[in-house]
């Protein structure tokens, strides 16, 4: 719905459900062509557009870079959301930036 809405488009998203793509191949290629359509519009906007105003699924206003910055946020908060459910399923997690905290931890305890 990002890039669409950035061309000035409304938005076509229905769902995020089966019908999009079942089974794990074809999710991941699902998701491999959404991406590269997104960079694909993504790469084509100038300076001067990103100052123009673009329209959210919901009809608002919003100046196409922040629509852009709404899409890092958006991704961070899901994320999260599956780093929250790995952890409570005990499944261990890569770190972000490196070092986990308990690493960082156990590192400045031993200087």
């Amino acid at each position: 719905m990002w890039g669409e809405n950035l061309q000035g488009k409304p938005s076509q998203y229905k769902s995020h459900g089966k019908e999009l793509a079942d089974g794990y191949e074809n999710i991941l290629a699902f998701m491999e062509r959404m991406h590269k359509e997104s960079l694909e519009i993504f790469a084509m906007l100038t300076d001067a557009d990103l100052q123009t105003k673009c329209k959210t699924p919901g009809d608002a206003e919003i100046t196409k870079w922040k629509w852009l910055r709404l899409m890092v946020e958006h991704e961070i908060h899901h994320r999260g959301q599956i780093y929250l459910y790995l952890s409570m399923l005990g499944v261990a997690t890569p770190p972000l930036y490196g070092l986990t905290s308990e690493e960082v931890r156990r590192q400045d305890a031993s200087e």
